[in-house]
């Protein structure tokens, strides 16, 4: 099977450019105003608009937000799916009245913390962030792959956190996972990303595959 790829927190039309061109399936936004990769949906609309080619399903990450920052926003730029940090609950009733597709972020210590509600359309499994973080995800924290092999997920999902080009088939390997999302492990400084990073960690993302679990 072919591994799913997410580069998100994109910020400049060079690295929406190169995940486009090397083959990402979904490109992620990040509305939440205290992490470094931050853009208003203005700048996101601009940077989807002037793209010339294809563009990959777009992802909008949300950090508790409320249902007017989450309509402004949809005014604004068109997102595909929702990534949301939030309480499960909440999580279903913004899928509910946006009408849109819900992965929902989960933080993972040990395996009795993997979600169990068949009620999402994906989740995003990460490591939960270090104490003295400022945000929920996007740390660089790296997760016990292990603790993910074999399990029998309610929905699809996608590995995060402290993933690079350069461990990212270990990772894979280790943790069957069927897609992967990175920010930081792309990035040259905290917020800007390297296109060869971006072309370099899709590559070997692909030249794994995921298990069959059919």
């Amino acid at each position: 099977m072919r591994t799913g790829v997410k580069i998100c927190g994109l910020t400049e039309a060079k690295s929406l450019r190169a995940a486009c061109e090397a083959g990402a399936d979904w490109v992620g936004f990040v509305f939440f105003a205290r992490s470094p990769r931050y853009i208003t949906p203005q700048i996101a609309a601009s940077l989807l608009s002037a793209h010339q080619g294809t563009l990959p399903q777009t992802v909008g990450l949300f950090v508790e937000a409320s249902d007017e920052q989450i309509a402004e926003t949809l005014a604004t730029v068109k997102l595909d799916i929702l990534q949301l940090y939030d309480a499960p609950e909440r999580a279903l009733a913004i899928r509910k009245r946006f009408n849109l597709p819900v992965w929902l972020s989960c933080a993972v210590e040990s395996r009795d913390d993997l979600p169990t509600d068949h009620r999402f359309d994906g989740f995003v499994i990460e490591p939960r962030p270090p104490g003295s973080a400022s945000r929920p995800g996007g740390n660089g924290a790296k997760l016990d792959w292990a603790l993910l092999l074999d399990w029998q997920a309610p929905a699809p999902w996608m590995l995060a956190g402290g993933l690079t080009p350069q461990n990212i088939a270990l990772a894979l390997s280790a943790s069957g996972a069927p897609a992967v999302d990175v920010s930081s492990g792309v990035e040259i400084q905290t917020g800007h990303k390297s296109p060869d990073l971006i072309r370099n960690f899709i590559k070997n993302a692909r030249g794994t595959c995921a298990p069959d679990r059919t």
